[in-house]
């Protein structure tokens, strides 16, 4: 048996890559391998656990149907416009369909040198690698969109980065790796006819119903947006901070990717950055939502001159759909966090009673994910775990009375609403300081067990399991304040 590889961006989109083989590592282990994803690819998961995947996988031995391929992009990188990048460590492999249908890539991130690594190595250290495969599959396992690890490799190769580092390689699978900043690149170069043969396969690939609409460009856009739209609040609502939201790393596809200084909040403060190149707070978790429309606005920018149409009258329709952002992610946002205090439907007032909660947690810095699955406990009458996150606990009392009221107007049972939260308020998230036990365990002492551990209890985000308390807290208060690397 073979893997079935396809290549239709290869086939369609001439001009969107360079070809570039990996570079060999040495004495590569497969450390991971992802054995419900692999079910889902539809191939067979003892050849991948066997020779054909270690070489896949490390890049030593590519299946003959393979076409690697360095993607190229453009990207706006903290604000300012970059016309050149691409995928610097990155090879496309090729596409699968999936059991379901589904056109998938096949991404090795950390094989080498590409024709657009700028100066880089093109590799990869082993704690981002596991990092990525660790963090990316929470966000499967909470529902969120995401590309999705298939594989990590170890090598006996290093890497420099603040020091020497054990290499590894992550394979990557997403329902394309078309990103906001691939439009921009031919857009900047005014290759019209690149941008619309860019656009005519994203459709096509992703958002086929709008084919043959009269205006297929703006309603591929609206689809676009809309995606965004979902997948921000959806990181909201769970207290994700991207890290970096360059247009560069925004998918057409809807899914997060490129998993770097990213992490999750504990206590809830909605001005905290994590990243350590993000010195300004543009990508602050507040500010998500408002840098998506602002990607949105560099992807119009792309599409408006595919128009044959007087250009005023086609920038105010899609000015009117970037207007609408803030509508559908509200939307979606209420949508989920009503959700999160066991509320079956939308009412007028209960915005208003989720934002109060917020305010008494900033007041409070409360962990977010705890405040959240405590509310069922507080329910079903025990409230002694949630009153421990907040210091006024007259306003908490205040604000419980009000909640219980609307629950009950919610017309469910108690039992009946604190089952619904706890299916939608996970116990587990890659706590920041568990996450980096891990990868210390992992890159320092060889120990995968804490690794593998966690990512096990993140993979079950909502079923309790015992002994692992340790697991579901914030980090001390007396710990220094997490910062993230891109890895790079």
């Amino acid at each position: 048996m073979t893997v079935n590889f396809t290549h239709s961006f290869v086939n369609e989109l001439s001009g969107c890559y360079q070809h570039c083989e990996p570079e060999v590592c040495s004495s590569p282990q497969l450390l991971q391998l992802n054995k419900s994803l692999v079910h889902d690819l539809g191939i067979d998961y003892e050849l991948l656990l066997g020779d054909v995947g270690v070489s896949m996988f490390s890049g030593n031995a590519l299946p003959d149907n393979c076409k690697p391929i360095a993607q190229v992009y453009a990207g706006h990188q903290f604000g300012m416009f970059s016309s050149q990048l691409g995928d610097g460590r990155a090879l496309l492999l090729g596409e699968l369909v999936d059991r379901f249908g589904k056109r998938r890539d096949i991404q090795l991130k950390g094989s080498g040198r590409t024709p657009y690594s700028r100066g880089g190595d093109g590799k990869a250290a082993l704690g981002p690698v596991l990092r990525e495969y660790l963090v990316s599959e929470a966000m499967f396992s909470l529902g969120v969109k995401t590309t999705r690890a298939l594989a990590v490799i170890g090598t006996d190769d290093w890497v420099a980065r603040e020091e020497l580092k054990p290499r590894a390689i992550l394979t990557r699978v997403s329902s394309s790796h078309m990103r906001v900043g691939t439009f921009e690149f031919f857009a900047a170069r005014g290759e019209w006819d690149q941008v619309k043969k860019l656009s005519d396969y994203a459709i096509k690939r992703h958002f086929p119903d709008v084919r043959h609409s009269s205006d297929q460009y703006l309603n591929f856009f609206k689809e676009v947006l809309s995606s965004q739209a979902k997948l921000i609040a959806d990181w909201m609502s769970i207290g994700f901070i991207h890290g970096v939201m360059n247009t560069d790393n925004m998918a057409i596809s809807g899914e997060t990717i490129d998993y770097g200084p990213c992490a999750f909040i504990d206590r809830y403060v909605p001005s905290t950055v994590f990243s350590s190149i993000d010195q300004h707070g543009r990508y602050a978790y507040q500010n998500q939502p408002k840098i998506g429309q602002w990607n949105l606005a560099q992807l119009a920018k792309a599409l408006i001159p595919l128009h044959k149409e007087d250009q005023e009258t086609v920038v105010q329709r899609f000015v009117n759909e970037l207007d609408e952002f803030n509508n559908r992610y509200r939307d979606y946002w209420l949508e989920n966090m009503t959700k999160k205090i066991g509320l079956t439907s939308v009412a007028d007032g209960d915005a208003g009673l989720i934002e109060q909660l917020l305010v008494l947690m900033e007041r409070s810095k409360a962990d977010f994910t705890t405040v959240f699955r405590h509310l069922a406990l507080a329910l079903e009458g025990d409230k002694s775990q949630l009153t421990g996150q907040f210091s006024d606990l007259k306003a908490l009392e205040e604000w419980l009375t009000l909640w219980e009221k609307r629950v009950q107007a919610n017309g469910a049972s108690r039992e009946q609403c604190a089952l619904a939260m706890n299916s939608v308020n996970p116990i587990y998230i890659p706590r920041n300081h568990k996450v980096e036990e891990a990868l210390d365990a992992a890159v320092n002492q060889s120990d995968l067990g804490p690794f593998t551990k966690m990512l096990e209890l993140v993979t079950e985000p909502y079923d309790e399991q015992a002994g692992c308390d340790d697991y579901a807290i914030s980090a001390p208060l007396d710990a220094k304040p997490h910062v993230t690397f891109c890895g790079t």
